[in-house]
């Protein structure tokens, strides 16, 4: 028996927590990269090459979610912080420009 708890998967909760904050931070983290992986493939046929694929070997049919948690186990993911300022101004930019010009119908 070990000394230590493990988690149900592969790789182990206890791990993957090790490298995030928190639980929500690893959910988040790990959710996006998932989708990251799911349009890599979604563009494959298309040719586009817009989103980085699998970083691991993946296995038949293996979920986008496991290969992204098992890359991020492996520590081949470089995970950054948003600035909430620089969001915000962005978001401020946004509202100031003229994005989608005249958006009301004319008689």
């Amino acid at each position: 028996m070990t000394t230590h708890a493990e988690g149900i998967i592969s790789p182990s909760i206890d791990s993957l927590l090790e490298t995030t904050d928190s639980k929500y931070a690893l959910v988040i983290y790990g959710a996006k990269r998932a989708r990251q992986i799911n349009a890599y493939y979604a563009q494959l046929h298309e040719g586009l090459f817009e989103y980085v694929g699998p970083l691991v070997e993946t296995r038949l049919n293996e979920k986008p979610l496991s290969i992204a948690l098992r890359e991020i186990d492996g520590g081949m993911l470089e995970r950054k912080a948003v600035d909430p300022e620089a969001v915000q101004d962005a978001a401020s930019a946004l509202d100031d420009a003229d994005v989608f010009g005249d958006t009301h119908p004319t008689a």
